[in-house]
């Protein structure tokens, strides 16, 4: 017992009074203390504020490091308590193509970049839906000459998925519009479809219906969605296609006002928007740091 006792007071005056760097299990210290081993810490850890003040820290919180020559800091962490297998939302966004430029001013998509219009002449030949409208068709398929799917450039957009159990949600509105200036029977046929990394997820057949008034127009409300897709950035578009031509000269505006002459719309009336929410079951994420 004596001889233990006089060492230890020998270990801690060589401690106390040791010029340079000092090594528990190493004869090669690297700092003024350097432990090759564990470390069991019985009560408090305390750091150096830089200023001579001790801190202790406060529960849960956690020492960060500032970089080289910077004592290190006490931080919290909040992390959001989720539930096992409970979806929630965690990516929302709205999207919206208008030319804000001329947001009062009518006109086609030609001519103002907002939308897309259609002559007659623009009307697909070659669509049949049973197989150009299946899930997972590409949209470079169907922006060929035939098809004439074109997108609404606005709308093409990033998202982010975080987790491999997720469901996205779409939301697609818009407006369609046909000049009928001499109030023919309209009928016109169209298609729009939401994509999710150029795939084909929502697709739907809609049309201007017969009218004695000049320039008809409908609102255009469509819904998709997707299941499980790989974590990381994914793009979503929306594309449509004028399906048919019941009447010589008349014009399709989706998202834009049918042409430069009608009157009882612009194009902040006809702007289309698009919503995303991805729901996840929550797995590994960054937690946020307080100070």
């Amino acid at each position: 017992m004596k001889k233990t006792l006089i060492f230890s007071i020998a270990l801690v005056s060589t401690l106390l009074h040791a010029q340079g760097n000092v090594g528990v299990a190493t004869t090669n210290p690297r700092n003024n203390l350097d432990v090759n081993g564990d470390i069991n810490i019985g009560k408090k850890l305390y750091v150096d504020s830089g200023t001579g003040t001790l801190l202790a820290g406060n529960e849960d919180q956690v020492l960060v490091s500032q970089g080289p020559n910077k004592p290190p800091k006490w931080k919290t962490f909040r992390i959001p308590d989720y539930l096992t297998n409970k979806y929630y939302l965690i990516f929302n966004d709205s999207f919206r193509d208008l030319n804000t430029i001329s947001a009062t001013n009518q006109g086609p998509s030609g001519t103002i970049g907002q939308g897309a219009t259609f002559t007659n002449a623009e009307t697909a030949t070659t669509i049949v839906p049973a197989t150009d409208f299946a899930q997972d068709t590409p949209l470079t398929s169907l922006t060929v000459a035939g098809k004439n799917f074109k997108p609404i450039a606005g709308l093409s957009q990033n998202f982010t998925v975080n987790s491999t159990q997720n469901s996205t949600y779409l939301l697609f509105e818009t407006v369609a519009q046909q000049n009928n200036a001499g109030g023919d029977g309209s009928n016109i046929k169209f298609a729009c479809g939401i994509f999710v990394d150029g795939l084909l997820k929502s697709i739907r057949i809609n049309r201007l219906t017969p009218s004695p008034n000049s320039s008809t127009f409908i609102t255009h409300t469509q819904i998709g969605g997707v299941e499980n897709l790989t974590p990381g950035t994914h793009t979503v578009g929306v594309a449509c296609s004028r399906l048919s031509n019941p009447v010589s000269g008349l014009t399709l505006g989706i998202g834009v006002p049918a042409t430069t002459s009608v009157s009882n719309l612009n194009n902040f009336m006809t702007q289309s928007s698009l919503k995303v929410d991805v729901y996840e079951i929550p797995q590994n994420f960054s937690p946020v740091v307080n100070p």
